[in-house]
């Protein structure tokens, strides 16, 4: 059984999705936004680190999996995300986890069957997917749906792992 924690990075709002993960069937945990409060950046990235830090130690993942940053067209606020998605970086590995990097498009498209959905579709199949009663927040459906992604991948790989295996097997015979 898997607990992964998803983050969806921003230096305002940082979305966090924690779900379980038995086989192919996923367990919503929790979900959330940490809030930063006016202020400078450094203060900022504190606040997510805690933040992020607080959540590990109240969930308890065995995973961390976190949106990769996409190339802005305003470099300063790429810049800004790369420094969020750091700080939640360090304190899941200061909280001893393996980290996991997905492509918006990736994650997209694990969930939605689409790399070009909206925020509306990710919103509706995180609902779906995790038998949620309304949609929630969309920085937290987003952050739920990179930990479905890395759930999914994970699930893939093993499978893929497995066929190899009855492959080499059969040819053995």
């Amino acid at each position: 059984m898997n607990i992964i924690l998803g983050i969806d990075p921003g230096s305002r709002l940082t979305g966090y999705g924690v779900i379980r993960q038995q086989g192919s069937k996923f367990e919503y945990v929790a979900s959330g936004c940490i809030r930063m409060t006016l202020g400078e950046m450094p203060d900022r990235l504190k606040q997510i680190f805690d933040g992020v830090s607080q959540i590990i130690e109240q969930t308890q993942p065995t995973v961390f999996a976190i949106e990769q940053v996409f190339m802005a067209r305003n470099p300063d606020s790429a810049l800004k995300l790369g420094q969020a998605r750091g700080a939640a970086i360090v304190a899941a590995k200061v909280g001893g986890l393996d980290v996991y990097e997905y492509s918006a498009r990736q994650v997209k498209q694990s969930v939605v069957g689409t790399g070009a959905a909206d925020k509306t579709q990710v919103q509706h199949m995180v609902r779906t997917l995790l038998k949620l009663q309304a949609n929630p927040q969309a920085d937290a459906a987003d952050a739920l749906a990179v930990a479905l992604c890395h759930g999914h991948t994970q699930q893939s790989l093993i499978s893929m792992a497995g066929q190899a295996s009855k492959t080499v097997r059969g040819r053995l015979r």
